[in-house]
């Protein structure tokens, strides 16, 4: 079991799975890219996954998707603190979370209101990362990451470089107790290595961390199913998605909520009898 707080808002990460609503305010992501590129259509998307039973809200200002173009600090800022401001006034007690690999832009979410860094290089990008994020003492998401797909051994290279994610922020002043591992699904891995990583995900269980796993309509998915788009993969996700749990995935982070968080359901009165929520 793990508190992660800030603010005065708390998860409780173990007694059952937590689902993290992806909001992409991004012209170009691989799924959704210029649906919620408007501030208020934003915002009342961030409303209704949380009405879907969203428990984390990640808002996104550029998209990381294989060949994407990448987006300058105020841009980027430009598109994420508004919706942010915003959302924070309309849900007080929402959990928020930034995606982003930028410190600048860090730094300007926490300021407008976010409570949670997700970062896709794990403080290892951007040097002023990790500081912004001792700074501010909040929760952070270590993503694995890494150019090209070689490894000497995949799930060791993974548990590795989060060790050196740990250090770092153990170095800046950054409590081991904030930080969530993320083994990054579809960044620096091919499609039998994102499988691979579902599937030994449990050999990450000794760093004694919660995990995320972002598998939501990922493309190893469409290839699994013969090459489906982005849009047909809902129950190539739901399937994923509960394999991740029941190979222990505290926080999925997903597109479609309300469905995801029925497949959580079920899947933590099987895995998780007792703490998932069902009694019988």
């Amino acid at each position: 079991m793990w508190r992660i707080s800030y603010r005065g808002r708390s998860l409780e990460l173990g007694k059952r799975s937590f689902i993290m609503g992806i909001l992409n305010v991004t012209p170009d992501s691989f799924s959704d890219g210029g649906r919620w590129v408007d501030p208020e259509q934003a915002v009342a998307r961030a409303l209704q996954m949380l009405q879907e039973g969203a428990d984390i809200i990640d808002v996104g200002g550029e998209s990381t998707r294989p060949g994407h173009q990448p987006v300058v600090a105020e841009e980027e800022m430009r598109r994420v603190v508004p919706v942010i401001e915003a959302l924070r006034k309309a849900a007080p007690d929402a959990f928020i979370s930034v995606d982003t690999q930028k410190a600048a832009v860090a730094e300007a979410a926490l300021e407008a209101g976010a409570d949670m860094l997700n970062d896709i290089w794990g403080l290892q990008g951007d040097p002023e990362m990790v500081r912004v994020a001792a700074r501010w003492q909040c929760p952070v998401v270590v993503m694995h990451n890494q150019n090209g797909t070689a490894y000497r051994d995949l799930m060791g290279d993974i548990a590795a470089f989060f060790r050196r994610s740990l250090d770092l922020a153990a170095g800046a002043g950054l409590p081991e107790e904030l930080i969530i591992l993320d083994p990054g699904v579809g960044f620096g891995k091919t499609p039998l290595h994102n499988l691979e990583v579902i599937q030994k995900l449990g050999e990450l269980r000794g760093l004694n961390r919660p995990l995320l796993l972002g598998v939501s309509r990922k493309s190893t998915i469409g290839k699994v199913l013969g090459g489906l788009p982005p849009e047909d993969r809902l129950e190539g996700t739901a399937a994923a998605v509960a394999i991740c749990i029941a190979n222990g995935a505290d926080i999925l982070r997903v597109h479609d909520v309300r469905a995801m968080k029925r497949v959580a359901q079920v899947a933590d009165a099987i895995v998780r009898p007792g703490r998932g929520g069902f009694e019988g």
